[in-house]
């Protein structure tokens, strides 16, 4: 038989209530809490600069066609915004880039015309100077000391060097006088002339392009 007294709780000893079976050691409470979970502190979740990631993200898909539209519209709204003295502003700052971008235009033309006029000028010089040798090519090859003999290979190869700069030989004789091109020495009267024509060259001429290095020494028939 059964003491009561056994049945009856120790009011020392901690209640549990339910089946002593479901009890739980600390430890497995504290697991079944699951792991703590850290808050993000940057991107979208923090409130960062996730959004400015994700406008420069869909920006580099763009192609460039609409990326200059997205600029154009972004310009306008920015424009819309302004008063009418910063539009007036920003109109003067325009016209300001144009003009300026138009006198570096103007200034690299003119550099280049400056380097091609200078080129031509250096040139001029050195023909000018080989000019008498020329005379006396073209002297030896009247008088048949070029004929046949390695002086007329090099008395051609000569001319085709100064022909690569386009150096002309200007005067002939039965041509009309042009003071622009021709040196007069002499003047013959002649019978039955109505205009002054070159009658001789003395010494020709030479022309680099447009440019007269030397005038063409003749004499010239003139109405007697």
């Amino acid at each position: 038989m059964t003491d009561r007294k056994d049945n009856v709780p120790n009011e020392d000893e901690p209640q549990v209530e339910g089946d002593a079976t479901n009890a739980q050691e600390p430890e497995d409470l504290i697991e079944a809490e699951g792991p703590d979970v850290e808050l993000p502190t940057d991107g979208p979740a923090a409130g960062g600069s996730g959004s400015d990631q994700a406008s420069a993200d869909v920006t580099d898909d763009l192609s460039p066609e609409d990326k200059a539209l997205l600029d154009d519209a972004a310009r306008g709204i920015a424009e819309d915004k302004l008063s009418q003295d910063d539009r007036d502003l920003v109109a003067d700052m325009r016209a300001d880039m144009l003009r300026a971008q138009a006198e570096l235009v103007n200034f690299r033309k003119r550099v280049e015309r400056d380097r091609e006029a200078n080129r031509d000028a250096v040139i001029a010089e050195v023909v000018r100077a080989l000019l008498p040798a020329l005379d006396d090519l073209t002297r030896a090859e009247a008088h048949g000391d070029l004929a046949d003999g390695p002086m007329q290979v090099i008395g051609q190869k000569i001319r085709g060097g100064f022909e690569k700069f386009k150096l002309v030989q200007i005067g002939e004789k039965g041509e009309t006088f042009d003071p622009n091109v021709h040196e007069a020495i002499v003047q013959l009267p002649t019978p039955g002339a109505t205009d002054q024509t070159v009658a001789d060259v003395v010494e020709p001429g030479y022309k680099l392009g447009d440019r007269v290095l030397r005038a063409a020494k003749v004499a010239v028939a003139v109405p007697a």
